[in-house]
């Protein structure tokens, strides 16, 4: 067992208040007293309470975060740079996975609130006010990242929409006249939230309407590899848009085989910029969806919903308009189209 501040007032010859004071850095303390302390609390290894002293204040002084999996580099960086964040803040991460799952995603957030974390930041596979109206009764901040869920619901994004529209903007302007767009995850549009594809096809479609001199074409499910080597043609030049650096990889990869290579045989741009793509060549241009700007804005931004429900604030009372950021993005230009 530890040594407790009860021991360290007794080591010390002082009070347990002077004790909390030197450690915690409150009140009124002669330096040297303070100093003394410290020093005895080091060399005896003291490691403060932190779920007592949090559970004091009606915190656990951590916060939990549910993404889809680890296994896509752009979630590994994103819990990288909330781990970082949050630590900044003296808070722990509990990180779960919900793989894809609407009702493994509600267990897990259930279990986090069971745990009492102060908060949670969420990648949802869920929408719709039904399931906002489940979030509320967790009674645990929440902010969403990527999906919208509803309305009213905190949100850290970027404009996917613009993102993607610019992708294909910058495609059609290098003489790109077939454009094909590559989403498998809209194979699962009717069983959950693919917000996010769903605005970057908005993006696409935009691009490409009132383009008599443009062919679009569409890849949007899983079998999208074994499709794509018959899209590229010859006498028109073709250009793959994908919703993700992964995709456009197992892309590349199949076509390779199929000895087509980028750029010489057909144009090819990412969604992403994972870390990965600085290992591959050519290099993939790609979308900078600023992921490590989007996980510490969504961690300033719950720190913000916390505070607001410890001071008790309702929707009239909140200090902002909106609990709603979103993060400029960027164009890669890369090396494939």
């Amino acid at each position: 067992m530890g040594i407790t501040t009860k021991d360290l007032a007794q080591l010390c010859g002082v009070s347990r208040t002077t004790v909390h004071r030197a450690l915690n850095g409150t009140g009124r303390i002669h330096p040297d007293t303070r100093e003394m302390i410290l020093q005895t609390a080091k060399e005896n290894g003291y490691r403060p309470d932190l779920l007592a002293r949090g559970l004091v204040k009606g915190q656990t002084l951590s916060i939990g975060v549910v993404v889809l999996d680890v296994k896509n580099r752009y979630f590994s960086q994103m819990l990288s740079a909330i781990g970082a964040e949050a630590n900044k803040r003296g808070y722990c991460v509990n990180i779960t996975l919900h793989d894809n799952s609407r009702e493994m995603e509600k267990e897990q957030l259930t279990r986090l609130a069971d745990y009492r974390v102060d908060g949670i930041i969420l990648s949802s596979v869920n929408e719709g006010t039904a399931y906002k109206q489940f979030l509320e009764e967790l009674d645990v901040p929440l902010v969403s990242v990527d999906n919208r869920i509803a309305e009213g619901i905190a949100f850290v994004g970027i404009d996917q929409r613009n993102a993607m529209k610019e992708a294909a903007e910058r495609a059609l302007a290098k003489g790109y006249h077939k454009l094909v767009f590559v989403c498998p995850p809209m194979d699962y549009a009717a069983e959950e939230n693919v917000y996010v594809h769903k605005e970057r096809l908005s993006g696409f479609q935009e691009a490409v309407q009132n383009r008599a001199d443009v062919e679009a074409a569409y890849l949007l499910d899983w079998n999208y590899l074994e499709q794509a080597g018959a899209l590229i043609e010859a006498e028109k030049k073709t250009a793959f848009l994908c919703t993700a650096d992964d995709f456009a990889l197992e892309l590349m990869k199949r076509l390779r085989s199929e000895g087509k290579k980028a750029p010489e045989h057909y144009g090819i741009v990412g969604f992403d910029n994972i870390d990965t793509l600085e290992y591959v060549y050519p290099r993939l241009a790609t979308i900078s969806n600023a992921v490590n700007e989007v996980a510490d804005a969504a961690v300033n931004l719950l720190f913000e919903v916390m505070e607001q429900k410890q001071e008790g604030m309702t929707q009239q009372t909140q200090k902002r308009d909106s609990y709603e950021t979103i993060i400029p993005y960027a164009f890669i230009q890369g090396d494939t189209i």
